[in-house]
């Protein structure tokens, strides 16, 4: 870090994570390990409300890990790649 730079702030929450059924649950689903099983964290992920908007955050913040909006990160390559 150059002389006199602050540390980069975390990024703000967005209003729609207050309400995300994921955040009353385990993240570790939203994370698993290469080759595990998403099918838990989707479960959730299609129950919730938000889940429109934490895929679009996603998407517009490039978030390369975990279930967003109940798509893994291969699904939002595969919508970036249609989008473009």
């Amino acid at each position: 870090m150059r002389p006199g730079a602050r540390p980069s702030s975390p990024r703000p929450r967005a209003g729609w994570q207050d309400q995300a059924l994921c955040a009353e649950t385990d993240s570790e689903a939203f994370f698993p390990d290469k080759g595990g099983s998403t099918r838990a964290a989707k479960r959730v992920c299609s129950a919730c409300e938000v889940s429109a908007e934490c895929l679009e955050y996603a998407l517009a913040h490039d978030e390369r890990f975990g279930i967003w909006g109940g798509t893994s990160e291969h699904e939002r390559r595969r919508l970036r790649r249609v989008a473009a």
